[in-house]
């Protein structure tokens, strides 16, 4: 059993006790949060639109952190002209607890 889920405008597939990373949540450390769900498929059985607005999937907060930095560096030829930029994607990872149908 697997569900699409929609957080920070983005869709994920995600599977009972399955961790993702998704887009930087405004929640604490522990707390359990509610997904959007899309789509629900049980074994052959695919249930979309109205049939899964009842659905729910609970998942856990487990960390608030920032992803790898990147290394951003743009430059001119023949100008002399360097530029060094750093960035480090915040995100909060979730634990699926529950799929309910």
């Amino acid at each position: 059993m697997y569900a699409i889920v929609l957080t920070g405008g983005k869709q994920y597939k995600v599977e009972r006790n399955s961790i993702i990373k998704v887009e930087k949540l405004n929640v604490n450390v522990g707390d359990s949060i509610d997904l959007e769900v899309l789509m629900i498929s049980e074994g052959g059985n695919v249930l979309i639109g109205a049939d899964v607005a009842k659905s729910v999937v609970k998942a856990e907060v487990l960390a608030q952190d920032k992803a790898r930095k990147i290394n951003i560096f743009k430059y001119k030829a023949k100008k002399n002209v360097r530029k060094r930029q750093g960035h480090r994607q915040p995100f909060t990872a979730i634990k699926i607890i529950t799929l309910e149908a």
